[in-house]
């Protein structure tokens, strides 16, 4: 369940706000386009404050979260960001986790609805190891922006952590399934700062007199999908295995000790397939409607009829300010990355046998490739 905390948030007093249904932080501020150029200029701050924050403190801490999500934890200093992910037993993604430890407490950053599950997990786990767990939500809260004036102001006020999103490059232990020379996200640069929610009338302050501007969550969406970045509250659902979001670049380490779920990370990379791949869809434009998430993906000229037979799904679509309608899709392995494709968008957009509104035609910029995973050199057998 994710509070309700419109009335206390004091982004959506500032002028414009349009507050997203059912999250309480604002879709943006009467610009959408402008407030996207602002935040990727480094000019503007996102309120992230509808997030779930977990504090581990104990000894143990570090070698206790290691020893069951994907990422490398052990030895990680002050300061340092990563990100970890929690699998169910099958490799299933549970949990998306940024990780920041300041050196007394491990801070564990979660989307929307995913810190009071969380919080019951870790606490079940504890046995006899010296940590404790906590679900800060309601005491802290994040504000996130890319590098330039509007981080250096949020620096300046010294939040109590801060988290570097790890994104642009491929972590030690982690590997690249796209093969794009120059990756989408080379350039990110977003970083979440953490204060006390009391405090978040400073930052407002700050966007008033002038000193930062505010962007909304449709402008992070936006600069999200063009870089990749997957997320757990728009990219994953109760299939997604790592692999098929290239999530193993940041999110992954494939030589560390055992772990819920490695037996599938593994299995996959060294001699399977994941069963589907990420790629970025280019909308046609000419309709004006962007596809919602779960609207359908077809081969060309098959979006339509009763024999239609969808090949994958959008996860997540946005007008970008310079690419125009963008989206995020998973798709069938066995689609060709060059094929030409079509959205269903509108009323039965999700549903392969209802009628849809309109059909978008669609240009794949394949992320994780068809041939992704089996790594491993394994000679075939001699066969009689």
């Amino acid at each position: 369940m994710i509070p309700d905390r419109t009335l206390a948030n004091p982004f959506l007093a500032l002028p414009g706000a349009v507050a997203d249904p059912g999250l309480g932080v604002a879709a943006h501020y009467g610009r959408p386009l402008p407030e996207q150029r602002a935040l990727e200029a480094g000019e503007a701050v996102v309120d992230l404050s509808h997030r779930g924050v977990v504090i581990v403190g104990g000894p143990d801490r570090l070698s206790w979260l290691h020893s069951m999500t994907s990422q490398q934890l052990v030895g990680l200093r002050p300061g340092e960001s990563t990100e970890t992910l929690l699998l169910d037993p099958n490799g299933r993604i549970e949990r998306a986790i940024r990780v920041v430890d300041d050196g007394e407490r491990t801070w564990l950053l979660v989307d929307e609805g995913s810190a009071e599950p969380l919080a019951a997990f870790l606490t079940r786990m504890r046995f006899a190891l010296r940590v404790e767990v906590r679900d800060a939500s309601e005491e802290f809260a994040a504000v996130l922006a890319f590098d330039g004036a509007a981080a250096d102001a949020l620096d300046a006020l010294d939040p109590v952590v801060r988290w570097r999103d790890p994104w642009a490059g491929v972590l030690p232990g982690g590997v690249q399934y796209a093969k794009s020379d120059a990756h989408a996200g080379a350039d990110w640069s977003a970083t979440q700062f953490v204060f006390p929610r009391a405090r978040l009338a400073e930052v407002v302050a700050r966007v008033s007199s002038g000193v930062l501007a505010a962007a909304g969550l449709l402008a992070l969406d936006a600069l999200e999908v063009r870089a990749w970045r997957p997320t757990q509250h728009g990219d994953v659902d109760e299939r997604s295995i790592p692999h098929e979001l290239d999530w193993l670049r940041t999110a992954v380490h494939l030589t560390k000790g055992c772990y819920r779920g490695q037996e599938t990370i593994a299995k996959v990379h060294n001699l399977g397939h994941p069963p589907r791949r990420v790629a970025m869809l280019h909308l046609d434009g000419s309709g004006g409607e962007l596809p919602g998430a779960g609207a359908l993906v077809y081969r060309a000229g098959e979006a339509v009829g009763p024999e239609a037979r969808p090949v994958g799904r959008v996860t997540r679509s946005a007008l970008h300010h310079e690419w125009g309608g963008i989206a995020l899709a998973l798709l069938k392995r066995s689609v060709p990355e060059d094929a030409a494709l079509e959205v269903r968008v509108g009323e039965g957009a999700a549903d392969a046998q209802a009628p849809a509104a309109e059909v978008v035609a669609a240009a794949q910029e394949p992320i994780v490739p068809a041939d992704a995973g089996a790594t491993a050199n394994i000679p075939r057998l001699k066969r009689l």
